[in-house]
């Protein structure tokens, strides 16, 4: 990520929970985000293959209630921040059984808008006083995702 991206990355989350990451955050914040794009689509694989269909269709994806509401806050703070082009660069994903359609893949950065909302969140719900996180905040605060996506 370039240094300009660095620096949106630090402003996004001091803007969505009042953390201070740096760069030495971003690969954990890189394997997370991997982890749980592939995570809904492994959902939304099941759910193609149980429709019948070759492809995951958005509606395939589970997004719920309070993933939603995170992607909402994301597109809020991305027109404080602009951070949609760095999140883009973050979309890849392992290939599937199923292919995602051109619609599904195009929302792939406000979902992981919405996981890094929702990542920076549960940072402050489980640590109400962190400023800025280290290993072990960041394994507790995974481990919660890994339980609920």
């Amino acid at each position: 990520m370039t240094v300009m991206g660095v620096s949106k990355f630090e402003r996004f989350f001091r803007a969505a929970a009042g953390l201070d990451v740096d760069k030495n955050d971003l690969k954990r914040y890189g394997d997370f985000v991997d982890a749980k794009l592939y995570d809904l689509l492994v959902v939304g694989q099941a759910s193609a293959k149980a429709n019948g269909r070759d492809t995951v269709e958005p509606w395939d994806l589970p997004i719920t209630k309070g993933l939603q509401e995170s992607i909402h806050r994301f597109r809020r703070l991305d027109e404080e921040v602009d951070l949609k082009p760095i999140v883009e660069q973050l979309a890849a994903h392992p290939p599937l059984d199923r292919t995602p359609t051109q619609e599904t893949e195009e929302r792939y950065p406000e979902i992981i808008g919405g996981l890094s909302v929702a990542l920076a969140e549960t940072f402050k719900i489980m640590y109400p006083d962190i400023k800025n996180p280290q290993t072990s905040h960041w394994d507790g605060v995974t481990a919660v995702f890994d339980r609920l996506l």
